[in-house]
């Protein structure tokens, strides 16, 4: 028979054993909370794992007792994040994304000639799911062209019904005697609206000058408008340096404002010359005079090599400089060799 101090000893090791084996805090466990969260436990005491939110368990108990070991059993439940449906495709336009996964967001763009309707980007929530909601790409338009102040609609062409597209365009014009300032073709740009509009403006004309020793026409009316022409001429025995016609400008000036040149007389008296590469008589061509702007070649000797060279000159406004190599050739020494009759050098 035990005795009862052997027995009651006995007992209270046991208890000593028994109360010494606690659990220690639970090892932490990614994306998880531990209830109750202590620094030790009981022997029997209960804790749970719960995945935080935005994850999902996989594998492994959730739910453990501690034992009268002290040691928590091995652990193999897994928090993995909650996967939003797939959205990597974007109709007219592309998703930018590393994963789908929560948290993570992703971005939207549309491509040239569609506008995002909705939002630029989204967010994997804690539910699985994409807020704000995915967008979509919708075609840019733009409604009919506004028409400037005394301008016309020269080429419009809707394309997507009363409106256009993306990178349409439409020109205009303006009613006859205004200037237009601008481009005359506008186009239908990224943010539904057109590019700049030109404007049209009523554009007057000083009376053109005469030219001296010429004249000048124009229409009879009593003010002269953009793209009015006016003609100009000279005289007999001068020449015109410049455009005939002139036209009114937008920016109400005339485009040229020719001058009259004179022409040149010759004192030479009898010579042959090259003019427009052809050998000519001087006194013939030219009886009445050089028009300015034309050009002759003089002949000279080269008495040394006994042949021929050419030198230009140029009628200017009534002047013209003859060559001081240039003798002209007398009637009277008909012995002497023309220099245009000798072999060239």
């Amino acid at each position: 028979m035990v005795s009862p101090v052997l027995a009651l000893f006995s007992a209270f090791l046991c208890h000593v054993a028994i109360a010494g084996r606690i659990c220690p805090k639970p090892d932490d466990l990614p994306f998880a909370t531990v209830v109750p969260l202590k620094t030790s436990y009981d022997p029997g005491e209960q804790i749970v794992y719960s995945c935080k939110p935005g994850y999902v368990s996989r594998g492994g108990m959730r739910r453990f007792t501690c034992p009268l070991t002290g040691m928590w059993p091995i652990n193999t439940l897994r928090c993995i994040p909650r996967v939003c449906p797939f959205a990597g495709i974007l109709e007219n336009g592309i998703v930018r994304y590393t994963s789908f996964e929560y948290p993570n967001n992703i971005s939207f763009a549309c491509n040239p000639g569609f506008f995002l309707n909705g939002t630029s980007s989204s967010k994997c929530t804690e539910e699985g799911k994409w807020s704000p909601d995915i967008p979509t790409c919708a075609r840019i338009t733009c409604p009919p062209p506004p028409v400037p102040k005394f301008a016309l609609l020269k080429d419009y062409r809707p394309s997507a019904g009363n409106n256009s597209l993306y990178q349409d365009t439409v020109v205009f014009k303006c009613l006859p005697h205004f200037a237009m300032i601008g481009n005359d073709t506008v186009m239908c740009a990224e943010q539904g609206n057109w590019t700049r509009l030109p404007e049209c403006l009523e554009v007057k004309c000083p009376f053109p000058p005469r030219p001296e020793n010429g004249y000048v026409n124009y229409p009879a009316k009593p003010v002269l408008q953009y793209k009015d022409i006016a003609t100009f001429g000279c005289h007999e025995t001068y020449k015109l340096d410049g455009p005939e016609e002139a036209e009114c400008t937008k920016t109400g000036t005339w485009s040229s404002l020719p001058t009259c040149r004179a022409s040149c007389k010759l004192s030479i008296k009898k010579a042959t010359v090259l003019y427009q590469g052809m050998r000519v008589k001087i006194q013939e061509q030219f009886k009445n005079g050089m028009m300015h702007g034309d050009k002759i070649h003089f002949y000279c000797k080269n008495k040394e090599k006994k042949c021929s060279y050419t030198v230009e000159a140029h009628c200017r406004d009534g002047t013209i400089e003859i060559p001081a190599c240039f003798k002209e050739h007398s009637a009277l020494a008909f012995w002497k060799t023309d220099a245009s009759e000798l072999t060239p050098c």
